[in-house]
Formats: structure tokens, sequence, C-alpha cells
């Protein structure tokens, strides 16, 4: 149990190593005995789990566990040997998950002891002392592997090494935050958080079109054994446990393990009507039965489910990792087997259906999930809203699972983007084609039934048990432009791109193009987009543009502006055509980055081209203008110039500043309060430089209304 180790000058260190509290002191001290006392040794820990679950959000799991949110401070108090002393003693926490932890796959965790926390890191900071007991505040990143994590206390000091063990009851059970700006499942509603992590009680539509019912679903994902039984999923995946972080990876594994083909997940699907053996579907009432069956079995299949149990034991666990979830249900959702992208009916000469061919089908309705997350591996855009399915249905990369698909990306027929988009798309916007079969063998489109599918696409409403209609968020309005130009661009992707017409030519090109350095905050603004119709006739394009603002992560946040107009382009010729950003519209919707979107779609009516394109560009703020006086040189004190103008046509409330420099000043915050619209203002700031050289005095700004204003001075500091 003990280590020998030199040091520099050939004295012999002590290592120590305390598996747990033990009454009798199981120090192990290689050479002299005269230090043994005075070796720094961990002897209690104290998780605070009453305040901690308070302030992330989790005082409603039922199990006497510690469970925290990543991206988020929490505390401990650590009882020591003796007192702490900070200028010769040193501490780490070691938090370590998975069956083989290591540093560099993120799943061994060395916290170090810093004087001051900066966020977003693993780091540990001393903020009470009380004798022999010290409390520490710990950072986790927003990228942190999820899971549990097995805590050790390694303290070092002069007399030598000693590693504490803490018992498995103060293990760390770490989650998923939607609280958290860092974290990528971040949901910035509080009232939608509540809805989509917290409610462990939901409603399940499921009926027909015209004859919609709902059934209450026990979500329970706060119950006893839950989140261990969630976390045993994710274990028997077989995955590895340092892909964790990302909730992309972890819903597809969720997506694929709560159905039992390929890897005996959670869930046996059965739709035969013989449910001997097993449970019927429609007798479940909600996920902790089934979870905790499969737990007591050591993962072995439950028997029955069907789609509306997929979706609702996929809730439950999803929230109980912490990703914002919601069950949807699809009425005429349609079952593509093909990639066609469409649903196809095949007859013959007669007009008598070909029954070995008719493969695809429309259900009466279809239950899945929505889950809420950047997308930082796609396009800008892509964050938000993500359908995920546990039915198994088709295979995705040879695996039963689907998801997640951009519900943006399903909206306007991008169905090249990842994951299973194709088949999400069918089920919501499908046109249904009538084929019949030639005298050469070969088919023959006959008829098209275009507003067959995807109806009443249904969810319970945030905050009550109303239905909430998200049909206009899979997709355009039935037999709008828009929504058949997204058919048309996602047919041409499927396996039979000739379904619809092709243009008969693609002589219009359509560009944004953003004069000089774009728009700034505060102001109306314009925005150029430039068509060019590269023939000899005329051209009429039906143009749709909307406006919305966005997240950096590219998560849609509203939608502000939209328009349509016609347009005639003349033959070889640019046509320019201003679209209008009026401040008003979007200022109280902006958030941290001030960024934008616009999404194009038209047609040319004279060759049915389509033309399509996304634009993101970002609202210009103001900088701060910083101008030193006096001449700089270390220990004389010396003062620079802080300008600012505010931009907007309002009052900025509680203006604060944050300056410092290294070698110049530290950290500095200085309360300015409110500045009046357009107002210039000049803030001095008077400090004394402590190092020589060439230094950088960094200042931002910081208000309600306005973020993302930045300014620096270079300055040369003299001996």
């Amino acid at each position: 149990m003990s280590a020998l180790t030199e040091s520099t000058t050939g004295r012999l260190a002590r290592r120590v190593r305390v598996d747990r509290p033990q009454e009798k002191d199981d120090t192990v001290i290689l050479g002299k005995d005269k230090g043994k006392d005075l070796i720094l040794k961990a002897q209690s820990i104290d998780l605070m789990k009453l305040k901690n679950h308070k302030n992330h959000h989790t005082d409603l799991y039922q199990d006497n566990i510690c469970v925290l949110r990543r991206s988020q401070t929490f505390q401990m108090w650590i009882t020591l040997s003796r007192p702490f002393n900070r200028h010769t003693d040193k501490l780490h926490l070691h938090l370590k998950t998975g069956p083989i932890p290591e540093v560099g796959k993120r799943t061994h965790v060395i916290v170090p002891l810093v004087e001051e926390l900066k966020g977003n890191c693993w780091e540990a900071a001393v903020v009470k002392e009380n004798d022999k007991r010290i409390k520490l505040s710990v950072n986790s990143p927003g990228t942190a592997v999820i899971g549990r994590y097995r805590l050790t206390v390694e303290t070092t000091c002069p007399n030598g090494l000693a590693i504490y063990t803490c018992n498995p009851s103060d293990d760390i059970y770490m989650l998923f935050n939607p609280w958290s700006k860092d974290d990528s499942v971040f949901l910035d509603d509080e009232e939608e958080r509540q809805e989509y992590v917290l409610n462990d009680v939901g409603r399940i539509y499921n009926g027909r079109v015209n004859q919609i019912g709902a059934r209450t679903w026990n979500y329970g994902q706060f119950d006893s054994g839950i989140l261990a039984t969630c976390l045993y999923i994710l274990e028997k995946s077989k995955t590895l446990c340092s892909g964790w972080g990302d909730p992309v990876n972890v819903v597809r594994i969720v997506s694929a393990m709560v159905n039992s083909n390929d890897d005996a997940g959670v869930l046996v699907g059965k739709w035969s009507g013989d449910y001997t053996g097993g449970t019927c579907p429609t007798f479940w009432n909600g996920s902790v039965e089934i979870l905790q069956q499969y737990y007591a079995s050591k993962g072995s299949p439950v028997k029955y489910g069907q789609c509306w149990v997929f979706g609702g034991v996929t809730t439950t666990v999803l929230r109980c990792l912490g990703i914002p979830t919601r069950t949807v249900t699809n009425f005429n959702s349609a079952h593509d087997t093909d990639v066609s992208l469409t649903i196809d009916v095949y007859v013959d000469e007669n007009m008598d259906t070909i029954t070995n061919k008719n493969q695809d089908s429309i259900w009466n309705f279809h239950v899945w999930n929505d889950c809420w997350m950047a997308r930082p591996d796609l396009p800008p855009g892509n964050g938000g809203w993500q359908a995920v399915d546990a039915t198994p249905q088709e295979t995705s990369n040879g695996i039963y699972c689907c998801g997640p698909a951009p519900l943006t990306a399903i909206r306007n027929g991008q169905v090249y983007l990842k994951y299973d988009c194709p088949f999400v798309f069918a089920e919501v916007n499908s046109d249904r084609i009538l084929w019949q079969r030639n005298a050469d063998g070969t088919y023959s489109k006959i008829f098209t039934e275009k507003k067959v599918v995807g109806c009443n696409i249904s969810t319970k409403a945030v905050g009550s048990d109303e239905r909430n209609d998200i049909t206009h968020m899979y997709k355009y309005a039935e037999g709008s432009e828009e929504e058949r130009v997204a058919v048309e661009t996602a047919c041409s992707y499927g396996s039979k791109p000739d379904t619809y017409e092709s243009p008969t030519a693609k002589d219009v090109t359509m560009k944004v193009v953003m004069e000089g350095e774009g728009p700034k905050l505060g102001s109306d603004a314009e925005l150029i987009v430039k068509f060019i119709n590269h023939s000899c006739e005329n051209r009429n394009v039906s143009l749709n543009s909307q406006l919305a603002v966005m997240y950096y992560t590219g998560v849609h946040k509203a939608t502000f502006q939209k328009e349509k107009r016609d347009l005639d382009l003349l033959p070889n010729k640019e046509t320019k055509v201003k679209l209008a950003l009026t401040y008003d519209k979007y200022k109280d919707l902006l958030v941290d980055q001030g960024a934008l979107m616009l999404t194009l779609l038209g047609r040319v009516k004279e060759t049915q081209q389509v033309l399509a394109t996304q634009f993101g560009f970002l609202l210009r703020t103001p900088d701060l203008i910083i101008k030193p006086i006096g001449k700089p040189v270390v220990g004389q004190k010396m003062t620079v110039e802080i300008s600012f103008i505010n931009p907007l046509p309002e009052e900025l409330k509680d203006v604060v500043l944050n300056v410092e420099g290294i070698g110049l000043l530290p950290v500095q915050k200085i309360t300015y309060g409110d500045i009046r619209s357009n107002g210039r203002v000049t803030i001095t700031k008077d400090f004394t430089p402590t190092l020589a050289g060439a230094k950088k005095f960094v200042a931002s700004l910081h208000c309600s209304q306005l973020t993302q204003v930045h300014g620096v001075a270079d300055i040369y500091v003299e001996a």
C-alpha cells in the first residue's frame, strides 16, 4: 500500500494511501517516524448534497446519491488530519469513470487546486477554512463526460503524499446541463426546461388524424434506481464512455438501446396482437416498471412495446440524463422502405395492386421524440430540436436506431445532413405516388397525392395538458411554394431522383452579398441578393425569404421577418434585390452573439428551377476606444481613457465594464450605470504597471441590451 519516491535532495518522501475512513491509521511511513503526524491526509468528505442538488436542479432524484450537472460549480467539505497550509500543502481531486479511466480520453480527470476559479474547465478552489476542514468550490467544463465518477483526494506536503479513496456512496453522477450556456444542450427558456427536463408526467397522443386521443404517461425519470438504469443502458451498449460527453452520440446510443434489436436493449417490439409471455403494449402506464424490470433482470429485454412505449421510455432516459426531450406523435405517418422519399403504390395494366412491390405504408399514427441540442457537426442553423426514433423500423449505419435529425433540415428538404433525415422527411412530408406497369415492364407515374402524410404532429404543451400542434416545425404549409421546393429537393437525393420533373434549364443564379463590414447593431440595414439571368429570355422568380435570430451554437431562436415577392429578371442581366433589416423587429429577440440567419427559397416559373440558400451573419457591435495617457513606467501611476458610443436608439441599463492587463492591473469591474440613447461616454482608469515590456490593456462592456463590446490598447512599459 505504499510507494517510495526520492526527492531531488536525496531525502526520502512518504507516500500514503487511505482507501476509506478507518478507525486505525493505516499510514505507512518509510524511513524516519518523525513526520508521521505531520503528513496531510484526507479523513472524510461531505458532498453537501442538499445544497448542490438544489443549485443543480437535481433535488428531485430520489436516490441518496450525489447528482450534479456539468458546467456548474459545486461545493464539498473535506476534513483533513490537520489544518491546511496554503504555502506548503497541495491537494488534487481525481475523478474516474468507466472501466479503464484515461486522462487522454477525459475519463480520468485530475482537478487542480487554483487561486481563483475561471469557469468552464475542471478546477477547484478553497473558499472557506475551519480548523481541519476546508470547503472547495469545484467547476467542470460544458463538455465533460457524463456518468458515474469515483472520487479520490490526493494530498501532498513536505513529509509525504496520501491518497484518500472515497466510499462508493460518495461517487458523483454527472449529467448534461440545459441551464448552462456552455453545454450544447442549453435551453434558454425556464418554462421549457421545467417541461422538457423536470416534468416526470406527460401526455402521448394516438388515434387517427380526425380522432385524436391521448393518454397520460408516467416518465418517472427521478424514481429510485432509474438513473442507475439509464447509465447501465449506456454501459450495456459497449460504446466508449469517452464519447458520452457529446449529446449526439448519447442520443444515438439511447435510440439503439431502447429497442432490443441488435443489442439486447430494453424493449422487444411486437405488433402481431399475440403478446403471450409478456405484457400487452397498451397495458403499460409508464416507463418506470419497464426500466426496473430490465435492470433487475440484468439486461434481459422486456416484452412488449410499440411506438408510444418506445417513445415514452426514450423521453424518460434522455430527461434523466439531462437532455431536453419531448414525446411527439405524427398522424398519417409514412414508412418509406426504399429511400425514395415517396410512398409508392404499384398497380398493373388492369389497375390491380401488385402486392409484392407495395412495401411502403402509412401508419394511423407513429410516436417518436424530439430532443434539444446544438449541432456543431452540421452547418449553422441546424441546432435546436432533433427528431429521434427508437422504434425499430429501418437500420441506420447497420443498427436499428434513428436520429438525431434536425427539424430545420427536415423542413427544408436537406436530407443529405446527419442523421437519418431521409427517413424522417418521408414520415412527415412524402407524397403518395401511384405507379402503373407498362407493357415493357417499366412503370409510369399516373397520379400524385400531396397532402396525405404528416398531419397534426402533436406534443404536450409546455405547462399544461393541452395538445400543441408542431407540424409547422417539421414542414411548411401544405401546398405552399416552400413546401413543394422542400419535397422536390429531398426527392432529388432519394433512390428515384427523377420522380419529379427536372427543371428544363438551370440558368438563374442567386447569391447573398454583404456590403462593407455588414449591418450594425441598433440600426436598420439592407441585405443584397444578386440574381443573374444567364438566358436570353425573361425569367420570373417566386422568392420566399425569412430572417431569424440564432444562438452562436447554430440553434434557431425565433423567426422575426417573412416576405414573399415575385421578381422579373431581364435576359443576360444582373438584378439586385434589397431585403430590409429592421431593428425594431429583432431587438427584443437578440442573444449574446447577435447572430442572424437569412433563408431564401425560390422557384423560376418558366423552368421550375429551384433556388435555395442560407446566409448567416453577425450584427456589428461598436468597439471600446482605449487611449493611454502618461508615460508607462514600472511602479509609476498612469491612466487610460475608455470611450464608447451607445449605438442603440434606447438607453442602456446597468452598464458594467471589465478591465485587466497582465503586468498592468488585475481584473477589475467598473459599474458605470445607464447610458442614454446614442450617448457618448468617457471613463478614466488609473493603475500602476508592475511588469516591463509590451503589454495589452483589455476592456469589455456588458449590459442586458448589449454584449460583445470589446477594446484593447497596446502599452509598452519601461523598466
